[in-house]
């Protein structure tokens, strides 16, 4: 009978840990991590020219420049002029809800003094309004 109980808790032990590491393993990859423009300036020399990473923070308002292979903007930690900012030029399609004074997570490299990316995370509210449709009755 001890070697019984034996046999189960050691079976229900392993079972526990193999369920945790299928958990909480894998709880890491679908994270997303990004540095903030004061924290990507300040760690400038961790992230040398070609090597990626992500940065988030809100595009200010007035700097979102559209050009024909994509868009320039400045990503700053908030609204206000005085926050530490970067100029990032983002190639290809921007996200379908990007706007000035928006959250947005872009992946890319350093390349100079600017972010240049090609990935784009928008940040939207939680409030779901369906698109405008014409001739709809109000």
């Amino acid at each position: 009978m001890k070697r019984y109980r034996l046999l189960v808790l050691s079976v229900a032990g392993i079972v526990l840990v193999l369920v945790g590491l299928l958990v909480f393993g894998n709880l890491n990859s679908n994270l997303v991590y990004f540095l903030t423009p004061q924290e990507a300036i300040g760690r400038r020399a961790d992230f040398p020219d070609g090597q990626r990473f992500q940065l988030g923070g809100l595009v200010r308002e007035g700097s979102v420049d559209r050009s024909e292979g994509g868009l320039r903007f400045v990503v700053s930690s908030a609204l206000d002029a005085t926050s530490p900012s970067v100029i990032v030029e983002h190639t290809g399609a921007p996200a379908q809800l990007f706007q000035a004074g928006i959250g947005v997570v872009i992946e890319g490299t350093w390349q100079d003094d600017r972010f240049v990316s090609d990935t784009m995370i928008v940040k939207h509210d939680e409030n779901y309004r369906p698109p405008a449709t014409e001739g709809a009755a109000s």
